[in-house]
């Protein structure tokens, strides 16, 4: 019992303290970016965004909202828990790979946290005459950021561990087609400005570049200080 414990508190600090460390600096580090982007972008944002709402609807057409929505609901948050509880089901059970099962969740509790922060920060309101409902605040795009973390997250995955060039460049072809496209739609869909979606990808970026370094080094750590506790958790059975 005392040994269960013992791992059981060892997995739960690991992840706190993982979790709060990354959140802060990745915090700091995207905010400092996004302020100097809104910067950038305050002088000539509405030329920017009216000619994207109209270039986007050229691109799809005026009938495709049924599939734009189905795109759009890849990166909602209902699919990414649903598909991250998988994946950390996954690493935990199967692969056996607990470092993964705790970059998972922190990697995308993360993202919408921060996504959360970042919005009541600028306060900035959705578009006009939206093609779908949509609630809350605009700036950054949670959708694209969210999409810009996790599937970002699962090309880093795919990069690390699939061997065949073809597979390897494949897939993260897919997957980073797949970040863009979703980003997109929310533009079609005007439920978002494009400077909304593109500070949403970019705020997505900064955080996995902070998150996985800096979750790597604390696994390192983590090692060196429950060495014993975690090797022992590896070996039990599941």
């Amino acid at each position: 019992m005392t040994n269960h414990f013992r791992r059981l508190l060892a997995g739960i600090t690991l992840f706190v303290t993982e979790f709060a460390l990354a959140l802060t600096l990745g915090t700091i580090g995207v905010v400092a970016f996004l302020a100097l982007g809104r910067e950038v972008f305050d002088q000539d944002a509405a030329t920017f965004d009216a000619g994207a709402f109209r270039w986007t609807r050229n691109l799809f057409g005026a009938g495709r909202q049924e599939w734009v929505e189905g795109v759009t609901f890849l990166a909602s948050r209902n699919f990414i828990t649903v598909v991250g509880l998988l994946l950390i089901s996954w690493f935990l059970f199967i692969r056996r790979h607990r470092w993964y099962s705790l970059l998972v969740p922190v990697v995308a509790l993360g993202s919408i946290t921060l996504n959360l922060v970042l919005k009541n920060f600028y306060n900035r309101p959705r578009p006009l005459l939206p093609l779908v409902s949509a609630s809350g605040l605009s700036f950054p795009s949670g959708h694209a950021m969210i999409s810009a973390s996790f599937y970002g997250l699962l090309i880093y995955l795919v990069q690390t561990h699939v061997r065949p060039p073809a597979w390897r460049w494949g897939l993260s072809t897919g997957l980073l087609s797949l970040i863009v496209l979703i980003g997109l739609t929310r533009v079609y869909l005007r439920v978002h400005y494009a400077t909304d979606v593109l500070a949403g990808f970019m705020a997505g970026a900064i955080w996995l570049v902070v998150a996985i370094p800096l979750l790597k080094k604390m696994e390192i750590l983590a090692k060196r200080r429950f060495g014993k506790e975690l090797q022992a958790a590896e070996k039990q059975p599941t």
